[in-house]
């Protein structure tokens, strides 16, 4: 067997050295051979104190701007990132965001717009956005029990609140930051963002009753959250200010699957009982409504909720009213790491109002 040559293995040699400042540079552009980047490592290339780097990277509102911006590209360009475990145990943070995923199944696009939303809420922060998913078939409460059992993050952020919702009594009772996305009806007062699902609803039903609609029905959300409620109180005010007796309808939800919410309306026309103009709280539940009724050959007004951009592929196209749920995620990302900050969560609620109707 020949030997390779003895340049190889020896590092007294000049051109195992250029290969090795070669090798290094291909892996880790700065890196050095002592390992990661440190925050001394910044300290010394941007000639400030390791405790001001610290605090520049945690963006520390006393250090002036421009230093920490100086301070972020250099450690952008050396490739640094903390040391997150012996962070937590220094700071006893995570700097971990959770945000507790539902299905949504019947929002088209809800869990995209929400984490564009959050993300750009924590972009250039030392917060981290972790995805945890919530499964129909488990209780709500498990994921935040485990938050808190375990400590996985800072703060929490998750939707379809009920008016007393336990997951917002538990986190109250621990004093641990959260934001829900929909309100209850605790007396305690706490982080929300929340949709005026009441104004959608009343300015839904008025179009309809505008155009000569005489029997509006409205496609209620799942019985026990608090914006069905909303939902309702709007529709039926809207049917009364008119001198109208609305319908909203029982035996399904817009939890339901397309083909449940077919069948529900094909049941009605077999009745003889289709009213002749429907309130949908979104695209899902107003493309089956439509289909249903295009399929036995009736013409039905519908006024929709929309969240994504098939309103304007829509054909024929419907009424709608757009809920913006990246803002929505975008302000409770904002108003979530105010919360973590101490500040008072009455100045963290924020209700967005139902847009105009686009025709």
């Amino acid at each position: 067997m020949v030997k390779p040559p003895f340049w190889i293995f020896s590092n007294r040699s000049h051109r195992f050295k250029s290969f090795y400042r070669l090798r290094i540079a291909a892996i880790g552009g700065n890196m050095t051979r002592r390992g990661r980047p440190t925050l001394r490592t910044i300290a010394n290339e941007a000639d400030l104190a390791v405790a001001t780097v610290s605090r520049a990277l945690s963006d520390d509102p006393q250090i002036a701007p421009e230093t920490r911006a100086r301070v972020r590209q250099i450690a952008a360009s050396q490739g640094y990132s903390p040391d997150r475990a012996a962070q937590r145990l220094r700071t006893g943070r995570t700097n971990v965001i959770a945000f507790l995923l539902n299905p949504h199944e019947e929002i088209l696009g809800y869990g995209q717009s929400m984490i564009r939303g959050l993300t750009e809420a924590l972009r250039d922060t030392s917060f981290h956005l972790v995805i945890m998913p919530v499964f129909s078939d488990r209780p709500t409460i498990e994921p935040v029990e485990s938050i808190l059992r375990n400590r996985l993050a800072d703060g929490v952020i998750f939707s379809r609140t009920t008016p007393d919702d336990m997951r917002v009594r538990l986190l109250l009772e621990h004093g641990f930051p959260f934001v829900c996305h929909g309100r209850t009806e605790l007396a305690t007062p706490h982080p929300w963002v929340d949709y005026d699902n009441f104004g959608f609803a009343y300015a839904a039903a008025t179009r309809l009753i505008a155009q000569g609609i005489r029997r509006p029905c409205l496609i209620p959300a799942p019985d026990g959250m608090t914006f069905a409620q909303h939902l309702r109180m709007g529709f039926l005010r809207a049917c009364g200010d008119a001198g109208i007796a609305g319908e909203v309808l029982s035996g399904i939800s817009l939890d339901d699957t397309p083909a449940a919410i077919q069948a529900h309306i094909r049941g009605l026309i077999s009745n003889n009982s289709l009213p002749d103009g429907f309130v949908c709280p979104g695209e899902i539940s107003a493309m089956a409504v439509h289909a249903a009724c295009s399929d036995a050959g009736h013409s039905t007004r519908i006024v929709m909720k929309h969240t994504s951009g098939m309103a304007d592929i829509i054909r024929p196209h419907f009424d709608s009213i757009f809920e913006d749920l990246a803002e929505a995620g975008m302000l409770m990302g904002r108003f979530l790491q105010r919360a973590i900050a101490g500040e008072p969560p009455q100045t963290l609620q924020f209700l967005q109002p139902a847009a105009p109707i686009a025709a």
